[in-house]
Parts: C-alpha cells; sequence; structure tokens
C-alpha cells in the first residue's frame, strides 16, 4: 500500500501544481491488490496530500482506515464496481471541463467532440450526466449505469470524472478531458474539422481500450 500512497500524493500535486485541483477541490483513489480503495481524505486539497494520512474503504464503502473519505466515494465505488479492470478514479473540477458541461444540446451519451486522436485514445467517448448535489449516492448509481461502456464522464455544472486502468492513466485522461473541453470552447465559434467515423474506428482499432 505505501506504494500506491506515495503515487497517488505524487500525482496529487502534480495536479494542483497544473491548477487544476484549486482550493481544496478534486479527489483520487486508487485500488489495492485486496480490493480495499486508497482514496483522498474529505475536505484536504490534492496538492498536500500526505501517504500517512489518506482513506482506505473496503468496495461496499466501510471506512477501515485514515480519516474521513472524501464525500464523493460513492463516486470511485460506483465506477470499480462496474469497471472491474479500474485501478484508478480521478475527479477534478476544472473549468473547461465544467464549463463544456454546461453548454447546451450534447449528446449525453458523447458529450466532447472528437478533436483529437488523444481523446479518443485515452477517453473513448464521453458521458454526460445531469446535475446532482455533490457526494449525493444517486449520482453513483447514474454512474453505475454507464460506466460499462464509459471511462470518462462530465457531471453538469460541477466537473469530470476518469477511471484507467493505472493511476498514472487515470491522470493523463483527466488531463486530456481538460484538454479537449478547452479546444472544443476555442472552436465552437469557429469553423473547424473534427475527426470522422473512419479515422474514429481506426484509432480505436489500433489502441482499443490499452489506455482506460
Amino acid at each position: 500500500m505505501n506504494d500506491a500512497a506515495n503515487e497517488l500524493c505524487l500525482y496529487g500535486a502534480a495536479l494542483a501544481a497544473q491548477g487544476l485541483a484549486r482550493a481544496g477541490s478534486g479527489n483520487m483513489s486508487a485500488r489495492l491488490a485486496d480490493g480495499r480503495i486508497l482514496i483522498s481524505p474529505s475536505g484536504e486539497g490534492l496538492g498536500t496530500l500526505k501517504p500517512s494520512e489518506l482513506s482506505v474503504i473496503k468496495p461496499d464503502g466501510m471506512h477501515v482506515g485514515g480519516p474521513k473519505p472524501s464525500k464523493e466515494a460513492p463516486l470511485h465505488l460506483a465506477i470499480y464496481a462496474s469497471r472491474p479492470a479500474a485501478g484508478a478514479v480521478v475527479h477534478l473540477h476544472t473549468p473547461y471541463a465544467t464549463a463544456w458541461s454546461m453548454v447546451t444540446e450534447h449528446d449525453p451519451a458523447n458529450c466532447l467532440p472528437a478533436l483529437t486522436p488523444y481523446a479518443i485514445m485515452r477517453l473513448g467517448k464521453v458521458a454526460l450526466l445531469r446535475f446532482a448535489v455533490p457526494g449525493s449516492t444517486i449520482l453513483g448509481d447514474w454512474v453505475r449505469d454507464h460506466a460499462v461502456k464509459h471511462s470518462a464522464f462530465l457531471l453538469a455544472n460541477h466537473g469530470s470524472v476518469v477511471s484507467a486502468k493505472t493511476l498514472k492513466d487515470a491522470v493523463f485522461a483527466a488531463e486530456e478531458l481538460e484538454e479537449t473541453a478547452r479546444l472544443a470552447l476555442l472552436l465552437k465559434a469557429i469553423p473547424h474539422k473534427v475527426l470522422g467515423a473512419r479515422d474514429i474506428e481506426d484509432i480505436e482499432a489500433s489502441f482499443g481500450d490499452r489506455y482506460r
């Protein structure tokens, strides 16, 4: 567990250093080999996490170690329950992803345009979930219904949540989602090209679920 705890803290600090986890926002977790979940504690910023002060919960949500876990633990647990290969979850309140979640007329099953191959590789189709109060169990229920088909979500007026096989890939996916949302907002009022269906098929055939 020490290696996972150290890694989680290092990536938390890296996200905070980029300005992607301001004012104590965001939470992240990693699934341990024995099935328990290591998760950032309630009320702590990602940039100041300490390995000895992380929370540990069981897959059923029982708190078994460390301080009180993040209020978004049900969201993390719902993803782990639906995606057996997921090894980590990252939830952020970044500005561009949050802004894009508020744009109207999204396809809720595929709310980000296909702008770059890297977004296709790391995110696949990003689902949009309607607003729910942060920490509410209904949000976990909604994610559980969709996480079999999706590894990345936008939460309306709230932020993003992504999962991946490793913590490194989950962090990279969260960064990729924020960057793709930024590009989408920059291009929204400008004529531009997106990747075509054949392009997306070729990317998926080459990379598949390698990162997610």
